[in-house]
């Protein structure tokens, strides 16, 4: 039944896609393990964790789609989601340092120890097992999301208003998680990470790893996105985005709708925030930038806007010409990302996915006129 349900909502482009997703994140983690270093077709160490990079981003942009393009909530606050699940991993990944720190304490991080701390904060008690961190990399952040969106929600806050909540909410947490006295690493953040489950996580084997569980977790979040708008419910929430005061005229509770979407969107940008963090090796308060959460929506308009293949096209194109710019022209990608911005908003209001959907039917017509 369940299976049912997930499978249901799929189209076949979308199944072709998810298995695209995990195709790139089992054959380029086995091209760097088992090619020859001399090969022409192995990908070498530093694109493996780049690929895993943008992996994590496609599932931040889908998350954003999922309440953006199919909820009508325009969120700029999704950093936050995605920066408190990548805390929650690194303070896993530092209370797995142990002696082998600068300090060499058994029991405090680097950080505290340079910070005079004489104990661990109560916080902290718990991050050195994998399997309490887990759940808190999916509960810290969606509680955030619970009570931001029942008050928000409740109070019907909506449009430019509610995203500057949410872009509020990011920065006041930047501005927090900046303190030393918060017992996060203050403005240094956490790094010097060793091990993930034991296992080194400079190992070409671990980051193969990650990169795989970076695919398979948008694969995941890929089908349950999609079973979510196939069903009546997704038919629902996007009532509720084109025409919200009609659905709460009709009876439904509005607010129910939103919350549950937002709340599993965070989830999924937690996710996605704790997978990217040990293939970077480093969380600061950056990650909470108010930018980031406008560059994830610049990924979702660039992909398509209420699509879901649209956000994971539109996060690999941004990041990669982020990565090309940045290294050859450095100077130049915030102008290049400003022009994007506007090409988008003026020239493919539905993105790359749209065009090509308009491509695609208007070849549809030719060979029907054609034919007849």
């Amino acid at each position: 039944m369940v299976t049912r349900f997930l499978w249901q909502g799929m189209t076949r482009n979308l199944r072709l896609f998810v298995l695209l997703v995990l195709a790139v994140g089992i054959l380029v983690p086995l091209s760097n393990l088992l090619l020859p270093a001399d090969s022409a077709f192995r990908m070498p160490s530093w694109a493996v964790q780049l690929v895993g990079k943008y992996l994590c981003y496609a599932s931040l942009a889908l998350a954003v789609d999922l309440v953006w393009g199919f909820c009508g909530i325009l969120t700029l606050g999704h950093a936050a989601f995605f920066a408190l699940g990548g805390y929650c991993m690194g303070m896993y990944l530092m209370r797995q340092i142990g002696t082998r720190g600068v300090y060499g304490n058994p029991l405090l991080p680097d950080f505290m120890v340079f910070l005079n701390y004489k104990e661990l904060p109560w916080f902290w008690h718990g991050f050195d097992s994998f399997w309490f961190a887990a759940p808190m990399i999916v509960l810290v952040p969606s509680v955030l999301a619970l009570a931001l969106g029942w008050f928000a929600f409740r109070s019907r806050v909506t449009g430019v208003y509610l995203s500057i909540i949410t872009q509020a909410m990011t920065f006041a947490l930047l501005l927090a998680f900046f303190r030393n006295d918060m017992g996060l690493g203050g403005n240094n953040g956490m790094t010097d990470f060793k091990d993930i489950l034991g296992y080194s996580v400079q190992s070409d084997t671990t980051r193969a790893v990650l990169c795989f569980a970076s695919a398979l977790a948008l694969a995941i979040f890929l089908v349950i996105s999609a079973a979510i708008v196939g069903s009546r419910f997704g038919k629902a929430l996007t009532a509720v985005r084109d025409a919200e005061s009609r659905m709460r005229f009709l009876g439904y509770r509005v607010e129910r709708y939103k919350l549950f979407v937002f709340v599993l969107s965070a989830a999924m940008a937690g996710i996605a925030g704790a997978l990217y963090v040990p293939q970077v090796g480093i969380i600061n308060p950056s990650e909470f930038s108010p930018g980031n959460s406008i560059e994830a929506v610049l990924w979702v308009a660039v992909g398509g806007r209420g699509t879901l293949i649209g956000p994971v096209i539109g996060a690999f194109i941004v990041n990669f010409g982020k990565t090309w710019l940045t290294g050859a022209l450095p100077e130049v990608w915030l102008f290049a990302l400003g022009a994007l911005f506007i090409v988008v908003t003026l020239l493919l209001p539905k993105g790359v996915v749209g065009l090509w959907n308009q491509f695609m039917n208007r070849s549809r017509e030719r060979r029907a006129r054609a034919a007849a």
